[in-house]
């Protein structure tokens, strides 16, 4: 999710401000009372409140479990080992099951609406959903899937993906997903490592108006999963199994089965509940293992408290099932919140497609990626002229850093009475370190806090707490979604070299990132992406930040480039459709650097190309491109959306002077 806001000067009045009415009638208030009555502690401020959760890590982990209503057995410790990390464990004596918790409703009401590029289907009732994952749980079952076993899917997302998450982990299986756009050599990179049991596959999708068969695909990543047993096919195009070994047809599965009770195995708070993967941009992707009990408490804070989402709320996020955000989305039916999915392309049949489906839905949170809102700016649509908006309370962002004028653009032409929250963490924790408080106002090109309960902070080289300075993002107390483990990973050494190494006993996160004299937070990009002319660090989203205001450039990527024993700066542009990069544009590129970061951040060269290379959940792969300029092999070319973009970079005569 690696998220957050390029900088630039604060300015010294807020883009808003939440009303005196916002802030009483908020899920966090009502927390601080719950806090008062229960610790007789009083808070007279959202950082007094956030200061006392990683102060007493232990009552305030305890009171969230109480306060979001999680179904289960407490036990009676909340967290052993405290001072190991990696090791702590919280709730080591609760029995839980993440289905129960997500499916506590059994009504008519909305739990899902879905739209395909513009195509809304029906909605599915809290009371259909469960009679689905009842009927699907009741098919696995009759496979022989059981806790700990590996269910697989390469899906879109639409209903039946959170259909088949549900049943599979009601019995305590472990569920793992990729996207449909992904290829084979990505998928079994992935799922190779797990080897699933089943998996649940659809027999294509659409994109950008096109129907995408996936037979071919997925008759090679069946024959490359020796250890598959069964293979459910949902008809999303209408063609279903076709012939596909060990493949059955998803309706007529589900029709096989009689009608039988919804059973829930609880298990650990610990026990294994997703396998996600790292981007694998510089090798086979880790498999990241995260467990039930973390998943379930952390999003519970973040939807509820962080997100102000209540029993009833529609909540909308454009992800795919590849992307950690989908299992952030899909944790909201535990705070009884309708999900408004989507898949597709966020731009057919037009431009307009997603702000059209939240007025359909009457979205609360709209949520969307940064580079969504930067093309929405770019493209000169005005969404409060066209559309009515009148139900979102709350924009957020993540994915890439929003930049302070996407800031601007949110307020003056999407919404102004918005809570715009950026967001930022990770695959590596499936939650946030920073982000959105309904307490507090939001200031231009800033994350606005440090989330509750994470005990987050910027750390210099030598490991000590800075502000107002560029330095690491660090994590100094254990949380709960920390993740289980590494795949295969027996001994912990990879999982221990990933976060705890740079400082021991301390998650280091990899961001590259600032403290502000508010509290809030900005970051300057990835630290293994950070440039380093003359031996100052420099944050790639600085550069972005200011290239990106230019009307002529429609997207950039900074690298270092080691030359004559030092490092250069190398940027490389998309021009707009009609702009060239010829000598004026240079300047004007070179003089925007200048004055809006500092004569540090100004390349040593300029080069236009045709595309970016870009991992498949839209991140721009700085590390990809840098390798590609120094004639080093790129390890993992499946995991990038548009691999072919990397050969626009190799051998570049400017680059050669």
């Amino acid at each position: 999710m690696a998220a957050g806001m390029a900088g630039e000067n604060v300015i010294e009045a807020p883009l808003w401000s939440p009303s005196a009415e916002r802030i009483a009638a908020s899920n966090m208030t009502a927390f601080m009372g719950h806090l008062t009555a229960r610790h007789g502690v009083r808070f007279s401020s959202y950082a007094d409140l956030h200061r006392w959760s990683v102060e007493h890590v232990e009552a305030f982990w305890d009171a969230v479990w109480d306060f979001c209503g999680v179904v289960g057995e407490k036990g009676g410790r909340i967290l052993a080992d405290a001072e190991k990390l990696p090791g702590a464990q919280f709730f080591p004596d609760a029995r839980l099951n993440f289905a129960e918790n997500l499916l506590s409703r059994d009504d008519d009401g909305p739990a899902l609406y879905f739209n395909n590029e513009g195509e809304m289907a029906e909605a599915v009732s809290w009371a259909e959903l469960k009679r689905r994952v009842a009927r699907f749980a009741s098919v696995l079952r009759r496979w022989g899937v059981g806790p700990g076993d590996r269910v697989a899917a390469f899906m879109p997302n639409c209903p039946e993906t959170i259909v088949a998450m549900l049943a599979a982990t009601s019995l305590g299986a472990v569920f793992s997903s990729c996207s449909p756009d992904f290829g084979v050599r990505g998928v079994l990179d992935r799922f190779g490592q797990i080897e699933p049991k089943v998996l649940v596959a659809c027999d294509g999708y659409r994109y950008a108006g096109k129907v995408l068969p996936s037979h071919e695909k997925l008759t090679e990543i069946i024959e490359g999963l020796p250890g598959l047993e069964h293979v459910a096919i949902v008809p999303f195009i209408g063609e279903g199994p076709k012939g596909l070994p060990k493949a059955e047809d998803w309706n007529g599965l589900l029709a096989s089965v009689p009608v039988a009770p919804l059973t829930f195995a609880r298990l650990p708070f610990a026990h294994p509940l997703y396998i996600m993967y790292s981007s694998g941009t510089t090798g086979i992707p880790k498999c990241i293992v995260h467990s039930a009990g973390g998943a379930l408490l952390q999003h519970m804070k973040e939807h509820k408290l962080h997100c102000d989402l209540k029993p009833g709320s529609v909540l909308f996020y454009f992800t795919t099932c590849g992307w950690m955000m989908w299992n952030w989305l899909v944790s909201a039916l535990a705070s009884e919140v309708t999900l408004a999915l989507y898949d597709g392309s966020p731009f057919h049949p037009t431009g307009d497609v997603l702000f059209d489906y939240a007025d359909a839905v009457q979205a609360d949170v709209f949520g969307t990626s940064a580079k969504f809102i930067d093309a929405v700016k770019k493209s000169g649509a005005k969404p409060r002229e066209t559309h009515d908006l009148s139900s979102i309370g709350t924009i957020l962002s993540t994915g890439s850093p929003l930049v302070p004028e996407s800031f601007d653009f949110v307020y003056e032409d999407i919404k102004k009475d918005v809570a715009l929250a950026s967001i930022s963490g990770g695959t590596d924790l499936l939650a946030c370190f920073v982000g959105g408080s309904p307490l507090l106002p939001v200031w231009r090109g800033e994350i606005q806090a440090s989330m509750l309960g994470m005990a987050t902070e910027i750390w210099d080289d030598a490991g000590r707490p800075v502000a107002g300075e560029k330095g690491e993002l660090v994590c100094t107390k254990p949380f709960p979604s920390m993740p289980i483990g590494f795949w295969n990973d027996r001994d912990g050494a990879k999982y221990r070299s990933a976060y705890f190494e740079r400082f021991p006993g301390v998650w280091c996160h990899g961001d590259f990132a600032e403290l502000t004299p508010h509290g809030g937070f900005i970051i300057h990009g990835r630290s293994d992406a950070t440039l380093n002319p003359g031996g100052v660090r420099i944050g790639t989203a600085e550069i972005y930040a200011q290239v990106e205001q230019l009307p002529e450039i429609q997207e950039a990527i900074a690298i270092g480039q080691e030359w004559q024993g030092d490092v250069r700066v190398v940027l490389f542009v998309v021009m707009k459709p009609g702009a060239a990069l010829d000598a004026a544009m240079e300047a004007r590129i070179r003089q925007k650097i200048r004055e809006g970061a500092s004569p540090r951040h100004v390349p040593a060269k300029i080069v236009a190309v045709a595309d970016i290379p870009r991992t498949k959940s839209g991140k721009i792969t700085e590390l990809a491109v840098r390798d590609v300029v120094h004639g080093r092999q790129v390890k993992n070319k499946e995991a990038l959306a548009n691999p072919e973009a990397l050969d626009l970079y190799s051998d570049i005569a400017a680059l050669k002077s």
